[in-house]
């Protein structure tokens, strides 16, 4: 928001009773508006104007709100840009989303859930300050394959939709999920993180929701669940797939009422929150397998983050073990034998940045010279199965696909999930990333 000149919003909707409600509504909060009845009008004001804020709704004479988010996406991209939509129509949500709206309200409109999307847009407008954002020096790694995490978790951080990250364990899906809350509107609210498979079963639904004094044995007092607890903020859901169906259920609702109901509780509570879910395991494929619900994947896997192994970017092991080293012995001078850093380098990470670090805490309680050597490291590939080799084979009678169409419409089939598209087209990750960047296919 402008700091001399007062936030000003374009409203575009056909309907002068909606119109009206947006115009006072802002007004109020001392925003002024520009309003528009059509496509064309909007498109006229964009060309003369300088705006904070768009909200537009779906269905307009001339088109439909899509086209103006992909308008705006390509012609003011830092402007943010809101969806005003019919009520159940979650799939138009969505794909709005997809195309760069940053959020959304559904008809009948809720005051409160107007005003809190208006506030946020207002934090996401490019004449609003910004906070100095150092994610570089929160995700270290200077390859090609680190600087487009980085690029990505700057984009997700200006849009409300719900992330899904996937990747292997130990390649830092919790920090990417707390550097796009970091990076975010919501950054001055809670961030709130729950492992869902380590909380027992029964006791899922009273950590999420919450529950009211009495309504079972030891409830001696009311007590707010996660969601509450992350009320205007960020909850990350790690490890959802280890969520029982049942739950599944509960959580679905959840996300989609934007409310929840505690354990004993009468009436249903409002929450504005930000969901980032994540999980090792081939989530794709556990739908298929009836595993996990194909409408919860669907509605938390809007727009997907996969976070790459380490041996996909073996050049930043040095950056990062120097960076291990001087946050866990500051003052003092820890060096690696030529032989150590190659031992290193050669080595499948399994268990990724994450068994980099135990590697390092491990050698730096052994070393006495304050020298590391292979024999220190004493690293050992593991025994089933190297790592670098136990991705998907081809079919030897099959040759991999290489045409664009072949891989766009195996990526269409799979939701752009590259891991399962990977799996089903018989190439490994890394061979399906360079395809996709090579014929730069889109979503």
């Amino acid at each position: 928001m402008n700091l001399i000149t007062q936030a000003t919003a374009l409203i575009i909707d056909d309907e002068p009773d909606i119109l009206a409600l947006l115009q006072m509504t802002l007004e109020r909060m001392n925003v002024a508006t520009k309003t528009a009845s059509d496509l064309k009008q909007a498109y006229q004001l964009l060309q003369h104007n300088s705006f904070d804020l768009c909200l537009t709704d779906m269905r307009l004479p001339d088109g439909n709100g899509l086209e103006l988010v992909e308008y705006i996406q390509q012609y003011h991209p830092k402007l943010p840009v809101a969806m005003i939509t019919a009520h159940g129509t979650m799939e138009t949500a969505i794909q709005a989303l997809k195309l760069g709206a940053y959020d959304f309200v559904s008809k009948p409109i809720d005051l409160k859930n107007l005003r809190e999307l208006v506030q946020t847009g207002l934090k996401l407008s490019p004449f609003a300050p910004h906070k100095e954002r150092r994610s570089r020096y929160d995700l270290l790694g200077d390859s090609k394959a680190m600087q487009q995490i980085r690029t990505m978790i700057a984009k997700l951080a200006r849009s409300q939709a719900p992330v899904f990250i996937s990747g292997e364990s130990g390649t830092g899906k919790e920090l990417a999920a707390r550097l796009i809350h970091q990076m975010s509107p919501r950054s001055d609210q809670a961030f709130i993180a729950v492992n869902c498979g380590a909380i027992p079963e029964e006791l899922l639904e009273s950590e999420l929701f919450g529950y009211k004094k009495g309504s079972f044995t030891g409830a001696h007092a009311d007590k707010d669940g996660l969601f509450k607890m992350a009320d205007n903020g960020t909850l990350f859901l790690d490890e959802i797939a280890d969520l029982p169906l049942n739950m599944q259920v509960k959580l679905l609702r959840a996300i989609q009422d934007k409310k929840i109901r505690p354990i004993g509780g009468k009436q249903e509570i409002a929450v504005n929150i930000r969901i980032i879910s994540a999980t090792h395991k081939d989530l794709a494929q556990l739908v298929q397998q009836e595993g996990f619900r194909h409408d919860l994947y669907f509605r938390i896997n809007v727009i997907e983050l996969v976070m790459p192994s380490l041996r996909e970017h073996p050049e930043d092991i040095p950056l990062l073990i120097e960076h291990i080293i001087y946050k866990l012995s500051p003052n003092h001078l820890i060096n690696l034998t030529p032989a150590a850093l190659k031992s290193l380098q050669n080595y499948s990470f399994p268990g990724n940045v994450r068994e980099l670090e135990n590697i390092i805490e491990r050698a730096l309680a052994l070393c006495d010279n304050q020298t590391i050597t292979p024999e220190i490291l004493s690293l050992k590939e593991p025994l089933l199965t190297n790592i670098k080799t136990s991705k998907a084979i081809p079919n030897a009678n099959q040759p991999p696909p290489q045409t664009k169409s072949e891989i766009l419409l195996a990526l269409e089939q799979h939701h752009w999930n590259q891991t399962a598209t990977a799996k089903a087209l018989g190439l490994t990750l890394r061979q399906l990333r360079y395809r996709i960047q090579k014929l730069e296919l889109k979503k």
